[in-house]
């Protein structure tokens, strides 16, 4: 029995499958070896070398966490110190979506004014100067840290200049660059994308490749570039409840999704499938919140829509535009198929 023939087509969110075909395969193939715990077996160090060569970073430190709010909560932890707080976009995932789990950690959130859900290279450079030209900031919480996200939150995208200029920021102000990479997969994959693997890993003091939303069961890849950089990582990890003990669970999934490019390919995907959904909508003049170039996609829609829309699809809420109109959110992913994207456009011609 196939569940999706009469279930209703669902673009709620990206992470809503269970886990690229090859990767159940690899870990029916491995399930009775045994290995070391805590990622100390070799499909996990397999996994590392194939991330290091993705990278162009052949020294960096490679940590397999369980999910992204646990990788967010440990990184930024260990890079912190205790009167320090992490800058961020005012809708950054940190700041909106991991219900306070960095204030949790004693760390504040420092919120810049986002546009189009990405930090403004101005705007950052102005906050950090008015912080340090402010005679009271020894009474303030310290910017310690910048958080991004690439994806953004609305599915935008760095430009390797803008990119390449907050890094220029961080570092001429001392302060660690940190990227969310929990779609990073579909951010890679879009065609206006100029931003590669390696210029993260030399951009960015920290950053973590999604595996959760890209084709995992779970997991995310945190890779530092600098293997010094944050000493005893691995006990940190450990402290934040974050270390699986079947560490060659998240290895085997990293290996696979690393091997002959699978990484890539399934990010193109969701791309597709996105843009085909995408140009329908720009087609029949509906009206985009912000018109990003990944696998989220945001319109408006009025009330008496998004009533007839709920019959037939499965969406998310992003917020309301005002009384009578709705921002929604489809996401589609590795798993898409055509027959749900033909099934959604065909609900979206009968609005």
């Amino acid at each position: 029995m196939n569940p999706n023939k009469t279930a209703k087509p669902a673009f709620t969110s990206d992470y809503m499958e269970g886990a690229h075909p090859r990767i159940l395969q690899r870990l029916a193939e491995t399930n009775l070896i045994k290995t070391q715990g805590y990622g100390l077996d070799p499909y996990s160090d397999s996994a590392r070398e194939k991330i290091r060569a993705a990278c162009q970073c052949p020294d960096a430190q490679i940590h397999f966490l369980i999910g992204g709010t646990q990788a967010n909560a440990t990184v930024i932890d260990a890079l912190l110190d205790s009167y320090q707080g992490v800058l961020s976009s005012d809708q950054g995932h940190i700041n909106v979506h991991e219900a306070g789990a960095i204030e949790l950690g004693g760390h504040k959130v420092l919120t810049l004014p986002h546009r189009d859900g990405k930090i403004d290279p101005d705007v950052l450079q102005q906050w950090l100067d008015d912080f340090e030209g402010d005679g009271n900031h020894d009474h303030m919480v310290f910017p310690g840290m910048v958080y991004i996200s690439h994806p953004t939150e609305y599915g935008t995208l760095y430009s390797l200049a803008e990119l390449t200029r907050i890094s220029g920021i961080c570092r001429t102000h001392g302060l660690p660059l940190y990227l969310d990479g929990a779609r990073l997969a579909y951010g890679l994959a879009s065609s206006v994308n100029d931003v590669s693997l390696p210029d993260i890993a030399r951009l960015c003091d920290a950053f973590y490749i999604g595996g959760t939303k890209c084709g995992a069961l779970f997991g995310e890849a945190v890779v530092i570039p600098d293997p010094d950089r944050i000493p005893h990582f691995f006990t940190i990890v450990k402290q934040h409840g974050a270390l699986l003990a079947k560490g060659r669970i998240t290895g085997i999934q990293f290996d696979t999704l690393f091997t002959d490019d699978l990484y890539f390919s399934i990010g193109q995907t969701a791309i597709d499938a996105a843009e085909r959904i995408r140009s329908w909508l720009r087609e029949h003049g509906y009206t985009f919140l912000i018109d990003a170039p990944t696998n989220q996609i945001l319109i408006i829609l009025d009330n008496e829509q998004l009533q007839k829309l709920g019959e037939a699809v499965e969406y998310s809420f992003w917020e309301k535009v005002d009384e009578d109109h709705t921002a929604i959110r489809f996401a589609t992913s590795w798993a898409t198929t055509k027959e749900d994207v033909d099934r959604l456009l065909q609900t979206l011609d009968q609005l």
